[in-house]
Parts: structure tokens; sequence; C-alpha cells
């Protein structure tokens, strides 16, 4: 249960925001093109773990005090250590790059191809003693080694600030690291990002609060609270959006400590992004991720910052399609009209007999769009061909044909 000063917070952000209650995600018409990602410490590690996974249909990433793709290895202590002090030693991006380009010929993330046309906005400050510079090297090399150009990377190394997402007026000073890990160093990052990854915009705005929407996360992973993302997200969305305008979107993960429960929508209001979108047509989507504690018998488990799961501490398969709060975040992106998995738009005239559209999601979404149905305790199967597809937390790509049929085999020559 929350805190009643966290209940107070979720009140007072939903009334800001003109809703009495959360409404389910808006359907938008959005560039398929333009989707971006960026983050904070867990976060950037969130970002890099999604852009890569994702790399076919996001075209950039935004890194703040982050590492490589799949850096902890799925443990905490090499997350803690490798991945954020560099002990025993950094990250050796060489073969982490190794078990991505096996996980891509698995077809379990995307192949590494997608990145290499992609922007990408790296950021270490000189007093970040939290996630040091050379983890920062490593992920700048990992990407170099997956095939993003030079002249598509900007590296910033030279401002004196601590582990924390740099916004104008924010309440730390710049050098130091301590919460809400929002600091002024005179710098407008959300603007530096959102800049690098779309190249030229319009100058920024006062957002409007009404812009701002509560959802349900539950929509996209059942029971998310145990499985460390919060029952609520946000999203912000121009007016030129919400009329079916196209735009694009940009997906923003923060930081440990930084959830609904620790600091409110303090994160969502205050670091800048929002200005930017209400005059570029940019959707921001903000999921939010949730505290698990540990228990007395696994004193290093569960997620007691508030952390994405960049580690394993509750799926294995956390940096994979198929990993709970990555399937769930995607969902989320293509209920917004940007489908990271695949295109499921039909032939708006098909030919019964050649009838074929691909359906790609989690597989919480199969379920709730009837493409999918329970064939046992914990497991669904496609309708139709009554092929198992696997637990709700999951993702899987559906073929519908003829219509009203699904399977997992591709219905196209």
């Amino acid at each position: 249960m929350r805190s009643v000063n966290a209940r107070t917070v979720i009140a007072f952000t939903v009334a800001v925001a003109g809703t009495a209650s959360a409404q389910p995600l808006p359907e938008l018409e959005l560039d398929a093109t333009g989707t971006t990602v960026s983050g904070l410490s867990s976060g950037a590690y969130m970002a890099v773990q999604f852009h890569v996974t994702f790399s076919r249909n996001i075209a950039g990433a935004g890194v703040v005090a982050g590492g490589p793709y799949y850096c902890a290895r799925g443990s905490v202590l090499t997350a803690l250590n490798q991945c954020m002090q560099t002990l025993p030693g950094g990250p050796d991006d060489a073969a982490l790059l190794q078990v991505a380009r096996s996980l891509a010929e698995d077809e379990k993330i995307d192949a590494l191809a997608g990145l290499a046309e992609d922007r990408l906005y790296l950021f270490s400050g000189t007093s970040d003693n939290t996630v040091t510079p050379p983890v920062m090297d490593a992920a700048r090399d990992f990407y170099r080694g997956a095939g993003v150009a030079a002249q598509n990377m900007r590296y910033v190394t030279d401002v004196p600030a601590g582990h924390a997402f740099l916004a104008e007026g924010a309440p730390n000073s710049c050098g130091v690291t301590q919460p809400d890990f929002i600091n002024d160093c005179g710098i407008d990052q959300a603007g530096d990002i959102l800049s690098w990854l779309y190249g030229d915009l319009n100058a920024p705005r006062a957002p409007d609060p009404t812009h701002l929407r509560v959802f349900e996360q539950d929509e996209f992973l059942a029971n998310s609270e145990a499985h460390g993302m919060d029952q609520l997200g946000y999203v912000y969305v121009p007016e030129t959006c919400a009329a079916g305008e196209s735009c694009k979107l940009h997906v923003v993960f923060h930081g440990c400590q930084q959830t609904l429960d620790q600091i409110g929508d303090l994160y969502v209001r205050t670091t800048g992004y929002n200005r930017w979108a209400e005059t570029n047509d940019i959707v921001v989507l903000y999921p939010q991720a949730h505290i698990v504690s540990a228990s007395s018998t696994d004193p290093l488990g569960g997620n007691p910052n508030g952390c994405w799961d960049w580690w394993g501490y509750d799926d294995p398969d956390y940096a994979l399609r198929s990993g709970r709060q990555m399937a769930a975040v995607a969902g989320m992106a293509d209920k917004l009209g940007a489908p990271l998995i695949g295109n499921p738009d039909p032939d708006p005239d098909p030919d019964p007999d050649e009838y074929c559209v691909r359906h790609a999601t989690s597989n919480w979404r199969h379920f709730v769009e009837g493409r999918a149905e329970f064939c046992g305790l914990f497991t669904l199967c496609a309708i139709g061909s009554d092929e198992i597809i696997g637990g709700f937390f999951g993702a899987s790509i559906l073929f519908e044909s003829p219509q009203g049929e699904f399977a997992t085999t591709s219905c196209q020559s």
C-alpha cells in the first residue's frame, strides 16, 4: 500500500492533470521512425537495454550516467561493482557486444544493424562517483562496436555534475549527489538530449499541466508492483498530438530513488522534457518503477531503491524482448501508436484468400485483445492454432490468417 503522503501526491497530480482518475493511454498518430529513449542511472541502463533490444524501431538514445547493454549479466554484485565503481575492473564492452550479437542471432533482441544510423547522446559528470567515467566509456565503446557512426555520437564529459539529471532551476547544486538527483548546472539537459536526437527544434515554452495524463500501468503488466513497476505511469500529450497530427514518441526512464513513492511526480514535471514536447510535436512517455523490498533470507534481492530491472531482480529475461518490464513498456508504446516489436497494421482492403496481419506485442495485450486464451494454469495459447505462446509477462508475434485465427508461423511467403 502507498503511504499517505504518496497518495496525496497522486491525488494532486491527477487534479492538476484535469482528470477525475487515471485514464487509458490514448491511441495517437505517431511517426514510426521518430521513437527515441533516454534515462538516468538505472533509467540510463534501461534506456540502453530498451534501445538495443528494440533497435529496429528506435532511432536514438540519451544515456546519462549509465553503461553498456547487459553489463550486470544477471548479477546484482556485478551491477554494484563492475558496472558502477569498476571494481574489480570496468565492463568488458567487447564481451558484452558478443553477447548482444548472440542474442540477436537467437532473435531474442533485434539485429544490431538497427543501431547503425541511430543518434546517441552520452553524459558523464566529472563529480559523479556513483557511475564512474570508465563505465560510460564502455557504453560508448559498446555502441562504437555495434556500428554507431562517430558523427552520430555526442559524449559530454566536461561538466562538474554529480550523479543526477541536469535541469535549470533544479533543487540541488551542480556537483552534489543526493536526492532528488536533479541538479542545476545551468544546463537544460532534456533540451540537449532531444535536440541531439531529433535535430533542430522549435524553442520550448511552459508546458500545459492539462496535457500531463496519468494512466494505469497494470494494463501492461499484471500485478505490476510485485514486478518493480508502479500501478501508475505518466504521459505528456501536446494538444496537436491529441488532435490527430503526426507526432514523435520519446520514452523517459527515471533513476533509482525517483519513484512516485519517493519523489512524487517531480521527475516528470521538472526535468524539462515537457516544455520541448509542447512546441515540437513530441509525446513523452514516463513509465514508473516501484520499490520491491528485500527479504531477510535474500538481503541483496528485491528492488529497495526503486530502480529499473537492469540486473535481473525480477526476471532472468530482463534484457530481452520477453522481459516483463521491457514487454510492458513496449506495450505502452504500441498502444500509443509506436509499435516496437513490429507493425500490426493490416492491409486496408485485404483479399480474403490472402489475409495476413502481423500482431507484435505483449502476451497480456494478445489476451486482452482476443488473440490468445488460457490453455493451462499460467499458459496462453494462440486462438485458432492453439500454439503455446507462454505466460502473461512475455511478448510474442502472432500472424492472423484467416481473419480471427492466430498462429506463431508467418502466413506471408
